[in-house]
């Protein structure tokens, strides 16, 4: 999909809503436009013209963050040890969650209010899908994990780094020792005979 360029004025209105809706999303602040368009000096026009909805703007500036989990994904993809592609995947993913708040409510919506979220979600579900078949093919991961589990999981330790209280400098160190436990639960076990 082509889009026509913005004009410089127009871009650096776009940027500058951009950068307050950042700055709010980690204050943990709700997104409300009107808020945005008081905060920028722009009219309240201008910001709805950019981005019809608060959940459009919310996924806008998660984008960037998506999209390099994505191209991490197909990094993944491409390692011929299917433990460490899935560890890797997965490692990206929680320190992704614990450093931008914006994830979290793009990655819970049922509904997005852009077609690129949808687009790099499904990406991001079939590639987290594939690590783990092929690690459950390796003989490396329990085979009764479900991709479905994937998600909650790597859910469940951003809320606990969330609920720990880690300071910032700590969140991923956390993230990073919750994951490796979750991660030694879900290496398959050898099996005696």
């Amino acid at each position: 999909m082509t889009t026509t360029p913005l004009r410089k004025d127009a871009a650096r209105n776009w940027d500058r809503i951009v950068a307050v809706a950042r700055e709010l999303i980690d204050q943990g602040t709700p997104l409300q436009l009107n808020d945005v368009a008081r905060r920028t000096g722009l009219g309240v026009g201008t910001v709805y013209r950019h981005f019809a909805t608060p959940e459009a703007l919310l996924e806008t500036v998660a984008t960037p963050r998506l999209e390099a989990l994505t191209a991490h994904g197909r990094q993944a993809l491409a390692d011929t040890d299917a433990w460490r592609a899935l560890e890797s995947f997965l490692t990206r993913t929680v320190e992704a969650q614990v450093t931008d708040a914006s994830l979290a409510p793009v990655a819970a919506a049922s509904v997005d209010a852009l077609p690129r979220t949808t687009e790099l979600k499904e990406d991001l579900w079939s590639t987290g899908t594939t690590l783990l078949d092929r690690a459950r093919a390796a003989g490396a991961v329990r085979p009764d994990l479900a991709a479905a589990d994937l998600v909650p999981l790597m859910c469940g330790i951003a809320y606990a780094v969330d609920v720990h209280g880690s300071p910032p400098a700590d969140r991923i160190n956390t993230a990073h020792r919750y994951l490796a436990a979750l991660l030694g639960g879900l290496r398959a076990t050898p099996t005696t005979a």
